[in-house]
């Protein structure tokens, strides 16, 4: 049998949860990504944008799986396992949303630009590009649709 046939994308309950993990990834990413941005913004110190994108990019990930390790040192899990954990279920997940948050701001202000307008669409990428992945996860690692 194809396994592939049998895969359902279709479950409402799966959907749901992964987009709760989705956005949870999403704060963690963003408050790193997008502080930043803001401190080179601010401070004008004359760094290049790749440098500052790249740096961005490496705060997103670090704060994103500083936050997912105490959401699940909370539900009773030990640090080293919370750990492990945020860095194994969730890195393919920011990297990718990282990776659209920033090309994303590339395309629309020439990168490092944090602006009222682009925010939202960073913030919108951001969220759906790992979001299929997600589910497919959850599914992956047998979490039903009940």
């Amino acid at each position: 049998m194809n396994t592939q046939n049998q895969f359902n994308w279709r479950c409402k309950h799966t959907w749901k949860r992964s987009a709760k993990n989705t956005m949870w990834c999403l704060i963690g990413c963003s408050i790193g990504d997008f502080g930043t941005i803001l401190f080179f913004q601010l401070t004008q110190i004359p760094w290049p944008v790749l440098a500052i994108m790249t740096l961005a990019i490496i705060n997103g990930l670090i704060t994103s799986i500083i936050l997912e390790t105490v959401i699940l040192m909370r539900q009773q899990f030990k640090f080293k396992e919370a750990f492990k954990v945020a860095i194994g279920m969730s890195f393919i997940s920011m990297i990718s949303m990282e990776a659209a948050m920033n090309l994303t701001d590339y395309f629309l202000t020439g990168g490092a630009m944090l602006t009222w307008w682009v925010i939202p669409i960073m913030l919108f990428v951001g969220f759906i590009t790992p979001w299929p992945y997600n589910y497919w996860r959850l599914k992956k690692f047998g979490h039903a649709c009940h």
